[in-house]
């Protein structure tokens, strides 16, 4: 298993109310994280912001490709419209390293309905672009951004990690726990589809009982 507690963490996506809440917690835990945008300059606003927030100078911003290229782990985070232009952008920078994809297939503006690409998994599309040479992993898709940035708020929803490599999927659930979530290896990649249909279930929770995040425990374990 890749030693996630010295991982140098790129989120594509940083500048995002998830990808965002994600950077600011692995930097509160000492981690370098490289925030990636479309522009360089955003990026970089929005880590001087993160920097100014923790007290420390754990987050750089980038644009997309390069963020990409200086990390060890590389996390998108990106609406799922934009989800394989920006791998196929950040491609050449990933052979060899882990892809944590967080994309959730919302189809706005019916978003609290299910609607996976041809009835499967947006997350392992992108292992199929990549081919065998980058570790895609599925994770974070239920995780509420509302409840992220609270940083010493407990969380109350675990993250179903899918992966067809069980050591990135390891890494990636010692990740999560370093940041104070519960989190379990739930099979082959395949078994993301769950995760990202749940997503649309939870906004629908989240609609009907007036609650800014709903979430999922796994019990008996």
């Amino acid at each position: 298993m890749q030693n996630a507690a010295s991982a140098t963490i790129a989120v594509l996506g940083g500048t995002g109310k998830e990808g965002g809440g994600l950077a600011l917690r692995w930097a509160h835990k000492g981690h370098r994280v490289i925030i990636g945008s479309r522009t360089a300059e955003r990026a970089q606003e929005a880590a001087a912001e993160m920097n100014a927030t923790l007290g420390t100078n754990n987050v750089t911003g980038a644009a997309n490709p390069d963020a990409a290229a200086q990390a060890d782990i590389v996390v998108l985070a990106v609406p799922y419209a934009a989800q394989q232009s920006t791998v196929k952008e950040v491609e050449g920078a990933l052979a060899g390293k882990i892809l944590i994809d967080v994309t959730v297939p919302l189809v706005p503006p019916k978003v609290s309905r299910v609607q996976l690409p041809d009835g499967g998994s947006a997350v392992e599309a992108v292992q199929k672009l990549l081919g065998e040479g980058v570790k895609v992993v599925s994770a974070f898709q239920n995780i509420s951004a509302h409840h992220l940035t609270h940083l010493d708020a407990e969380i109350e929803c675990d993250v179903l990690v899918c992966a067809d490599d069980v050591e990135a999927g390891d890494t990636v659930v010692a990740l999560a726990q370093e940041i104070g979530l519960r989190a379990w290896y739930a099979g082959p990649l395949c078994n993301s589809v769950v995760a990202e249909g749940l997503t649309s279930v939870l906004i629908a929770l989240n609609r009907r009982y007036k609650v800014p995040g709903s979430g999922i425990r796994i019990t008996g374990v």
